[in-house]
């Protein structure tokens, strides 16, 4: 009689083995998520604390910030700082940053020149205009005030392209831009232009509240979703480090249960034809009986 080969524990079955390196991909893909989402809770962290303490140093000129000959990468560690300019827009050279919303409500950034007095400009992001069919008409509606005014604002450096977005020609004078770009916009513009914009926070003469464009909001310094987010990660990834060894044993206890000793059964139970039974060898069928 040949002798009888150990059948092969089911967790060892390719459809349990398949099911181990699912597993296995997943808890380390939703690990790997909550991890990534902590870090982005300490990038908004880090920034929500330099806008703390760059909003605590006081209003300095524009000239100060930007000396002749300034170049964009100077200027990336003055974002948020708080800014003071004096001069007249230059209406001429505005132009208008699609799409953006506020409230709900589709529109345009208004972004115009200040021309200071040492002849340069900084492009001074006035607010947000609602969108109309014509951009003139939102140009028209938020048109800047004549003669000297004074302008308290935010720093910011240069926008750049993110990803797949949407990207300006390279020729030509652009009344309407995808970003503020500042090297776009120097390059249509007749005059010098800092290399960084400030977000209008205040001016003098004062804004009218009630008229266009509309001031924009300060940046939000809440942590945002990102805790929250890495939370349910990580619970998704509990579910599947612990729930598969759960499924693994009460799938073992069931295939005991219904005499399929280490896994040779089904593991929704019966016996595999064939297996010697504990009560001793089986008669064939018929086998004895006349």
């Amino acid at each position: 009689m040949a002798p009888v080969t150990p059948a092969r524990p089911f967790w060892l079955r390719p459809k349990w083995v398949v099911g181990h390196v699912l597993v296995v991909v997943l808890v380390v893909a939703f690990v790997s998520l909550g991890l990534w989402q902590l870090r982005r809770l300490d990038e908004r962290q880090a920034r929500n604390a330099e806008i703390a303490a760059r909003s605590q140093i006081a209003p300095v000129d524009v000239t100060e910030l930007a000396p002749a000959g300034s170049q964009p990468g100077d200027v990336e560690d003055l974002e948020y700082r708080q800014v003071v300019a004096t001069g007249s827009y230059d209406p001429g050279g505005e132009v208008l940053i699609r799409p953006r919303s506020l409230d709900g409500v589709s529109g345009w950034h208004v972004v115009t020149p200040l021309v200071l007095d040492d002849g340069r400009a900084v492009l001074v992001t006035r607010g947000f205009a609602p969108l109309a069919e014509d951009p003139a008409v939102a140009r028209a509606a938020a048109a800047p005030p004549e003669g000297e005014v004074t302008v308290t604002g935010l720093a910011f450096p240069t926008q750049v392209r993110q990803g797949i977005g949407p990207a300006d020609p390279a020729e030509g004078t652009l009344p309407e831009l995808a970003r503020v770009d500042i090297a776009r916009i120097d390059q249509q513009y007749p005059g010098e232009v800092l290399p960084f914009y400030v977000q209008l926070l205040d001016q003098d003469p004062p804004l009218d509240p009630r008229g266009l464009p509309q001031r924009l909001p300060l940046p939000a310094t809440d942590e945002g979703p990102h805790l929250a987010y890495a939370v349910q990660w990580f619970l998704f990834a509990g579910v599947g480090a612990i729930g598969w060894p759960v499924l693994l044993r009460r799938t073992a206890e069931e295939v005991r249960r219904s005499g399929g000793g280490t896994g040779g059964g089904n593991p929704g139970g019966g016996v595999d034809v064939g297996r010697p039974s504990p009560d001793g060898p089986r008669d064939p069928v018929g086998a004895g009986h006349s």
